[in-house]
C-alpha cells in the first residue's frame, strides 16, 4: 500500500523569521510615518494659528460689501415731448453730451410772446420820459402865465389909486392870479408823477422793464432747457425715454452713473465695530476681477444707524417671541482714484473688505483731472436790456440771467452748455432828454 511522507524541506525555519522580521520593519516605519505625518500636521496648524492671529487679529473683514455710487438722474425741467433721444443703456457720455431733445415749439412761442411783452416795456418806459418833456414844457407854460398875472395885478393897483382901474378889474386880477398859481401847482404835481414813473437809473433799470426781462429770461431758460444735458461723466443707466412721449416736470428718464465717484459699502457686524475708526486702511477684492486685483481705500465713516433701522417695515424687538439678530452697520469705504481708472467698477459688484485697525492711513494721490465738456465763454441764455451813456442810448452789456451754479450732488441744472441762442433785441434809439 502506498503512503506519503511529510520531508522536511532545507531552510525552512530560515524563511519564516525572515518574513516575521520583514513584517516588524513595515510596521516600524509606518508607526514611524504616521507620527511624522501628525506632527506636520500639528506644526502646520499651529503656523496657520499664528498666521492667522498675526493677521486678523488687527483687522476685520466682511464679504457683505457692495459698490455704490451717487446716482444722477435725468429729469426734464419743462413739460414737453421727447422729439430725440442720442443714447442708450451702457453708453459711457462726458459731462455736457446732449441726451435728450424735447420738441422747443411751445418754447419758442413762449420766447416770442415774452420779447413782444419786453417790447412792449421799453415803449411804455420811453413814453413816460416823453410825458416827463411835456410836463416840463407844461409846467414852464405855467409859469409864465403866473408871471403875467403878477404883472397885471401889479399895474392894475399903481393906477388903482388915481381911479383909472375899477375894483371889479383888480378882483378880476386877484383872481387870475390865483388861478395861474393853481395851474403852476397842478403842472408841477404832473411832472413829479411822471418822473417817479422813470428814475435817474434810466430805461433798463426801471420795474417795469426788470419784469418784462425777467419774463424773457424765464422763456429763453426753459428754451434751453428743451435739451437735456449729462450732468456728470458716467454711464447711462435704466433708460425709460421714448421718441413721441409727453413728459412731466420731474419724471426720471434715465440716470447716469458717475463710475469715477464709486466707493464702498461695507455692512460690518456691531460685534466687530469696536476698533474700526475713519482714515483706516482697507484692502478689497472685487468678484468682478477676482483676488488678482487688489483695491486700496480708507475709511471715510460709519453709518447713522443699522439697515434694520431704516427698514421700510422696522423690526418691532418689543414683541413677545422677540429673537436676537446680530445687527450690521455699513462703513463707507473711498476707492483710490487711479485704481478705479485702471479696473472700473459697477454699482451693485460684491467685494470683500478687510479693514486694518493698527494701520496708518495711506496718501492717496487725487486722480488725473477728467475732460470736461468745454462751456463756451458766451453763455446761451441771455437777454439785453439798454442804459443812458454819454447822451446816446446804446445796448446794455450781455450778462448771464438767472444762472447759479448748482452743486455737483444736487445735479440739478441739465442745461449748462449748447442752449439755443437768444433772439436779438430791437436796435436801441436816440435818448430821450430830460
Amino acid at each position: 500500500m502506498a503512503y506519503t511522507e511529510a520531508v522536511p524541506l532545507p531552510g525552512g525555519p530560515v524563511s519564516d523569521a525572515h518574513g516575521a522580521s520583514s513584517k516588524n520593519s513595515r510596521a516600524f516605519w509606518r508607526k514611524r510615518l504616521l507620527t511624522g505625518l501628525g506632527l506636520c500636521t500639528l506644526v502646520a496648524a499651529g503656523a496657520a494659528g499664528v498666521r492667522w492671529y498675526l493677521e486678523n487679529a488687527h483687522s476685520v473683514s466682511t464679504d457683505d460689501a457692495y459698490v455704490d455710487a451717487p446716482l444722477a438722474e435725468i429729469t426734464p425741467q419743462i413739460d414737453g415731448t421727447i422729439q430725440r433721444v442720442f443714447v442708450s443703456d451702457t453708453q459711457q457720455v462726458r459731462r455736457g453730451a446732449l441726451l435728450i431733445q424735447l420738441d422747443p415749439a411751445d418754447a419758442n412761442l413762449a420766447v416770442q410772446q415774452a420779447r413782444a411783452g419786453y417790447e412792449q416795456a421799453m415803449r411804455r418806459v420811453e413814453q413816460y420820459i416823453a410825458n416827463i418833456s411835456a410836463a416840463q414844457a407844461n409846467v414852464a407854460g405855467k409859469q409864465s402865465n403866473l408871471k403875467r398875472a403878477e404883472t397885471a395885478l401889479h399895474r392894475r393897483k399903481s393906477v388903482s389909486e388915481k381911479g383909472a382901474v375899477s375894483a371889479e378889474e383888480i378882483s378880476n386880477a386877484n383872481n387870475a392870479l390865483d388861478a395861474a398859481k393853481s395851474d403852476l401847482s397842478i403842472a408841477e404835481q404832473q411832472l413829479a408823477a411822471q418822473r417817479s414813473l422813470v428814475q435817474s437809473d434810466g430805461i433798463a433799470h426801471n420795474p417795469e422793464v426788470l419784469a418784462a426781462k425777467a419774463v424773457l429770461d424765464k422763456a429763453l431758460l426753459d428754451l434751453g432747457r428743451a435739451q437735456i444735458r449729462a450732468p456728470v461723466d458716467g454711464v447711462v443707466a435704466g433708460r425709460h425715454a421714448q421718441i413721441g412721449q409727453r413728459v412731466k416736470l420731474g419724471s426720471n428718464l434715465m440716470n447716469v452713473v458717475p463710475l469715477m465717484d464709486a466707493h464702498v459699502d461695507a455692512n460690518f457686524k456691531e460685534v466687530q465695530l469696536q476698533h474700526i475708526q475713519p482714515g483706516q486702511n482697507v484692502d478689497l477684492v472685487s468678484d468682478l476681477y477676482g483676488a488678482k486685483v487688489v483695491f486700496h481705500g480708507h475709511v471715510e465713516g460709519l453709518g447713522g444707524g443699522t439697515g434694520s433701522a431704516f427698514a421700510v417695515i422696522p423690526a418691532q424687538n418689543a414683541t413677545g417671541n422677540w429673537i436676537k439678530v446680530v445687527q450690521r452697520l455699513p462703513v463707507r469705504i473711498a476707492l483710490d482714484p487711479r485704481e478705479l481708472a485702471r479696473h472700473p467698477l459697477r454699482v451693485g459688484v460684491s467685494m470683500t473688505a478687510k479693514v486694518y485697525l493698527d494701520d496708518r492711513p495711506r496718501q492717496m494721490e487725487p486722480a488725473a483731472p477728467r475732460a470736461v465738456a468745454s462751456k463756451p465763454k458766451t453763455q446761451a441764455l441771455r437777454t439785453a436790456g439798454l442804459f443812458y451813456a454819454n447822451g446816446d442810448r446804446t445796448r446794455l452789456a450781455h450778462a448771464p440771467l438767472l444762472r447759479t451754479a448748482a452743486p455737483r450732488a444736487s445735479f440739478a441744472d441739465n442745461d449748462a452748455v449748447g442752449s439755443s441762442p437768444v433772439p436779438n433785441l430791437r436796435t436801441a434809439g436816440p435818448r430821450t432828454s430830460y
